[in-house]
Protein backbone atom coordinates (compact mmCIF):
# COMPACT_ATOMS: atom_id res chain seq x y z
CA UNK A 1 0.00 0.00 0.00
CA UNK A 2 1.05 3.57 -0.28
CA UNK A 3 2.42 5.71 2.14
CA UNK A 4 -0.22 8.10 3.62
CA UNK A 5 0.16 11.53 2.26
CA UNK A 6 -0.43 14.75 3.74
CA UNK A 7 -0.82 18.70 3.40
CA UNK A 8 2.39 20.50 4.33
CA UNK A 9 0.44 22.24 7.01
CA UNK A 10 -0.59 18.63 8.22
CA UNK A 11 2.92 17.68 8.11
CA UNK A 12 4.04 20.51 9.99
CA UNK A 13 1.74 20.07 12.94
CA UNK A 14 3.32 16.31 12.84
CA UNK A 15 6.80 17.72 12.93
CA UNK A 16 5.86 20.10 15.42
CA UNK A 17 4.67 17.38 17.66
CA UNK A 18 7.60 15.04 17.17
CA UNK A 19 10.08 17.52 18.53
CA UNK A 20 10.15 16.70 22.54
CA UNK A 21 9.56 12.78 21.47
CA UNK A 22 12.74 10.72 22.19
CA UNK A 23 13.95 7.79 19.58
CA UNK A 24 11.94 4.78 20.27
CA UNK A 25 13.36 2.70 17.65
CA UNK A 26 17.02 2.26 16.75
CA UNK A 27 17.82 0.54 13.51
CA UNK A 28 21.59 -0.60 13.74
CA UNK A 29 24.25 -2.18 11.19
CA UNK A 30 22.17 -4.73 9.96
CA UNK A 31 19.61 -2.40 8.54
CA UNK A 32 15.82 -2.84 8.24
CA UNK A 33 15.31 -6.26 9.71
CA UNK A 34 11.44 -8.13 10.51
CA UNK A 35 12.34 -7.21 13.96
CA UNK A 36 12.56 -3.81 13.67
CA UNK A 37 9.49 -3.91 11.56
CA UNK A 38 7.70 -5.45 14.02
CA UNK A 39 9.04 -3.06 16.96
CA UNK A 40 8.57 -0.04 14.48
CA UNK A 41 5.00 -1.58 13.60
CA UNK A 42 3.84 -1.83 17.56
CA UNK A 43 5.28 1.72 18.56
CA UNK A 44 3.86 3.08 15.72
CA UNK A 45 0.05 1.46 16.70
CA UNK A 46 0.80 2.83 20.48
CA UNK A 47 1.94 6.21 19.95
CA UNK A 48 0.48 6.96 16.57
CA UNK A 49 3.68 9.48 16.20
CA UNK A 50 7.44 8.04 16.43
CA UNK A 51 10.77 8.99 15.77
CA UNK A 52 13.54 6.44 14.39
CA UNK A 53 17.06 6.88 15.14
CA UNK A 54 19.18 4.94 12.52
CA UNK A 55 23.06 4.61 12.88
CA UNK A 56 24.01 5.10 9.43
CA UNK A 57 26.59 7.63 7.68
CA UNK A 58 24.76 7.22 4.41
CA UNK A 59 22.16 10.20 3.50
CA UNK A 60 20.59 8.49 0.51
CA UNK A 61 20.51 5.21 2.23
CA UNK A 62 18.02 6.67 5.22
CA UNK A 63 16.38 8.04 2.91
CA UNK A 64 15.15 4.91 1.33
CA UNK A 65 14.56 3.74 4.41
CA UNK A 66 12.14 6.00 5.52
CA UNK A 67 10.55 5.70 2.02
CA UNK A 68 10.62 1.88 3.32
CA UNK A 69 9.03 2.12 6.46
CA UNK A 70 6.64 4.29 5.16
CA UNK A 71 5.47 2.15 2.46
CA UNK A 72 5.29 -0.99 4.78
CA UNK A 73 4.01 0.50 7.46
CA UNK A 74 1.37 2.34 5.98
CA UNK A 75 2.43 5.27 7.39
CA UNK A 76 3.03 9.02 6.56
CA UNK A 77 6.94 9.76 6.18
CA UNK A 78 6.87 13.19 8.63
CA UNK A 79 10.67 14.39 8.74
CA UNK A 80 13.99 13.03 8.09
CA UNK A 81 16.62 15.23 9.98
CA UNK A 82 20.41 14.06 10.30
CA UNK A 83 19.88 10.33 11.52
CA UNK A 84 15.82 10.56 12.71
CA UNK A 85 13.56 9.54 11.18
CA UNK A 86 9.74 10.72 11.71
CA UNK A 87 6.37 8.41 11.09
CA UNK A 88 3.23 9.58 11.73
CA UNK A 89 0.23 6.70 11.39
CA UNK A 90 -3.55 7.69 12.75
CA UNK A 91 -4.31 5.91 16.18
CA UNK A 92 -7.30 3.31 15.65
CA UNK A 93 -10.54 3.77 16.89
CA UNK A 94 -10.86 2.56 20.33
CA UNK A 95 -13.96 -0.03 21.18
CA UNK A 96 -17.02 1.91 21.93
CA UNK A 97 -17.51 2.54 25.78
CA UNK A 98 -19.34 -0.14 28.24
CA UNK A 99 -22.70 2.03 28.84
CA UNK A 100 -23.34 1.41 32.74
CA UNK A 101 -27.08 1.67 33.39
CA UNK A 102 -28.07 3.95 35.96
CA UNK A 103 -29.80 1.87 37.58
CA UNK A 104 -27.59 -0.66 38.85
CA UNK A 105 -25.45 2.15 40.01
CA UNK A 106 -25.05 2.43 44.13
CA UNK A 107 -27.65 3.92 45.99
CA UNK A 108 -28.37 5.84 48.56
CA UNK A 109 -27.57 4.17 51.96
CA UNK A 110 -28.03 5.25 55.50
CA UNK A 111 -25.08 5.52 57.99
CA UNK A 112 -25.28 6.05 61.42
CA UNK A 113 -22.77 8.52 63.11
CA UNK A 114 -22.23 8.86 66.60
CA UNK A 115 -21.01 11.89 68.32
CA UNK A 116 -19.53 11.11 71.61
CA UNK A 117 -19.39 13.84 74.33
CA UNK A 118 -16.07 15.98 75.03
CA UNK A 119 -16.12 15.45 79.12
CA UNK A 120 -17.46 11.58 78.46
CA UNK A 121 -20.25 11.75 81.14
CA UNK A 122 -23.03 11.86 78.50
CA UNK A 123 -24.43 9.75 76.00
CA UNK A 124 -23.07 9.57 72.50
CA UNK A 125 -25.46 11.13 70.47
CA UNK A 126 -26.52 8.97 67.10
CA UNK A 127 -27.20 11.02 63.59
CA UNK A 128 -28.71 8.85 60.95
CA UNK A 129 -27.63 10.12 57.37
CA UNK A 130 -28.52 8.95 54.07
CA UNK A 131 -25.09 9.05 52.00
CA UNK A 132 -25.57 9.13 48.08
CA UNK A 133 -22.49 7.03 46.35
CA UNK A 134 -20.35 10.16 45.54
CA UNK A 135 -20.34 11.12 49.00
CA UNK A 136 -18.47 9.79 51.79
CA UNK A 137 -18.08 10.47 55.77
CA UNK A 138 -14.89 11.95 57.09
CA UNK A 139 -13.12 11.68 60.25
CA UNK A 140 -15.59 14.34 61.97
CA UNK A 141 -18.56 13.26 61.02
CA UNK A 142 -19.17 15.57 57.82
CA UNK A 143 -20.73 14.30 54.66
CA UNK A 144 -17.83 14.92 52.01
CA UNK A 145 -18.76 14.82 47.93
CA UNK A 146 -16.08 12.69 46.12
CA UNK A 147 -14.09 14.85 43.56
CA UNK A 148 -14.17 14.94 40.01
CA UNK A 149 -11.90 12.93 38.73
CA UNK A 150 -9.03 15.55 37.23
CA UNK A 151 -7.85 13.71 33.93
CA UNK A 152 -4.59 15.14 31.45
CA UNK A 153 -5.61 16.81 28.06
CA UNK A 154 -3.78 14.17 26.76
CA UNK A 155 -5.92 11.03 28.40
CA UNK A 156 -9.09 12.91 28.09
CA UNK A 157 -8.10 13.06 23.69
CA UNK A 158 -7.13 9.14 23.73
CA UNK A 159 -10.83 8.45 25.14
Amino acid sequence: MPAIQLTPAQRKEHRAAAHHLDPVVMIGGEGLTPAVLKEAEAALKAHGLIKIRVFSDDRVAREALLATLADQLDAAPIQHIGKLLVLWKPLEEKAAPVVVDESRRPGPRVVKILKFSKSGSQRAQVKKLTVLGNERISAGGLVKRAKKRVTSPKKRQQD
